[in-house]
């Protein structure tokens, strides 16, 4: 069941562990390439627009966070509030899939960043990834419609402050 979550900024240390967690079928199916997003991921470490965090609950590292400034490379999200985050995750740990953690862990990151002061947050999951869709609409995310963006067609969500 779900619980409280951390979100311990990421270091190189952590490398190791997002390359097995990509490599596992079900972050798979939906990241693509395991060795291409882990070099993406790794080389994000130095990115300024973007902050990567992994997910703790229970003392245990489960997934991993990542949430950026709106740039070129995802202007076909359209306008947006001036602050507006970008979000991505993955769960990693194949005994935390199913059992609430999506949905819980995007809320309470997503409650730190509102909190914080950010206007909207935003997401771009694959249309055909019904229960990432489903963990954002429990989180409070609203579907915003379709975009195009350079990974292909995506549903754009929403959560505003």
């Amino acid at each position: 069941m779900a619980g409280a979550y951390q979100f311990r900024p990421m270091t190189t240390a952590d490398l190791p562990q997002i390359k097995r967690w990509l490599a596992l079928p079900h972050v798979r199916e939906w990241w693509g390439d395991p060795a291409e997003q882990s070099a993406l991921v790794g080389g994000d470490l130095d990115e300024p627009a973007m902050d990567q965090f992994i997910v703790i609950t229970g003392g245990a590292d489960i997934g991993y966070i990542q949430c950026y400034d709106l740039t070129a490379w995802n202007s076909g999200f359209g306008a947006q509030p001036e602050g507006t985050r970008g979000i991505d995750l993955f769960i990693g740990e194949p005994s935390m899939i199913a059992s609430g953690h999506g949905s819980a862990l995007i809320r309470a990151f997503a409650d730190q960043r509102l909190a914080e002061g950010v206007p909207r947050i935003v997401t771009d999951p694959d249309p055909a990834n019904a229960r990432a869709v489903r963990a954002y609409e429990k989180a409070g995310f609203q579907k915003a419609g379709t975009v195009d963006t350079p990974d292909g067609s995506a549903l754009l969500m929403v959560r505003d402050r």
